[in-house]
């Protein structure tokens, strides 16, 4: 397995935690359908992609093999 720095074990916390806001967006925008063009359910919706798509970006982020950023200097 490779090795995940610091900062890509937190992404990954905030991609699950993204998912889970997504699923319960939408089991909101379930709950308060009734059939009518309720502005609340359109917005329920919106936050379901929202945090649906931020979850799949910041999965793909911790997920990736990325290289060290770091510049190292030469000591003369």
């Amino acid at each position: 397995m490779k090795e995940r720095r610091l900062f890509q074990k937190v992404l990954m916390g905030v991609a699950v935690i993204s998912y889970i806001s997504s699923i319960v967006c939408a089991i909101a925008a379930a709950y308060f359908s009734d059939g009518t063009q309720n502005p609340v359910v359109a917005s329920m919706m919106a936050s379901v992609v929202f945090f649906a798509g931020v979850g799949i970006v910041l999965h793909v982020i911790s997920s990736t093999s990325l290289p060290s950023l770091k510049v190292e200097r030469e000591r003369t």
